[in-house]
């Protein structure tokens, strides 16, 4: 039998009955489920330093396990000192088993180390998508922090197959992401 991550089987056994449940869908085809993880991260000082993307790419690729690739700038702006074709960030799209191994260490391991952390904003993008945003890259293990020359941020962005952003916040807290509670 091949591998399959903890969470993509904790996904087919226990969010699909529950979503399905909650939302009366007759089809198990009917249900949500996350298309692909996007992180992005963008580096506007690398138009000054070029060792900025290297460092960004390796960072990444040891965040995610997976090869990043370099953003460019699609036109001149004079104002900014950017020139078309210019690396200014570093992305990576995880789809299948790396998505949920990457999904299941940020729930569980990075997203608890953030200090003073209660929980992440429960807006999504209106076509059922979600974005989150972290200043720190060291919230997660990988990164060795003697070795961080300085502090970045990043989006990751959860693309789902939700027609709603109801689905798509109930498949996100039925996976454990930690939604900040509502005072009502």
């Amino acid at each position: 039998m091949a591998y399959e991550p903890s969470l993509k089987k904790f996904y087919k056994e226990q969010v699909v009955p529950q979503i399905m449940k909650e939302f009366n869908y007759s089809s198990v085809m009917q249900c949500p489920k996350i298309e692909k993880i996007v992180l992005n991260q963008g580096l506007g000082e690398a138009t000054q330093d070029k060792k900025i993307i290297e460092i960004a790419m390796k960072e990444m690729s040891l965040i995610t396990g997976q090869k990043p690739i370099a953003t460019k700038a699609r036109k001149d702006i004079a104002g900014f000192k950017l020139r078309a074709g210019t690396p200014i960030g570093v992305k990576v799209t995880l789809r299948h088993e790396r998505m949920y191994e990457f999904l299941e260490r940020l729930i569980r391991v990075a997203l608890p180390r953030i200090r003073d952390f209660n929980g992440v904003e429960g807006k999504m993008d209106g076509r059922g998508n979600y974005t989150l945003g972290i200043t720190e890259q060291i919230i997660f293990p990988e990164i060795n922090l003697d070795s961080v020359a300085k502090i970045q941020g990043m989006n990751i962005t959860f693309v789902t197959s939700a027609a709603t952003d109801a689905e798509a916040f109930a498949l996100l807290k039925a996976f454990g992401v930690p939604f900040k509670q509502k005072n009502n």
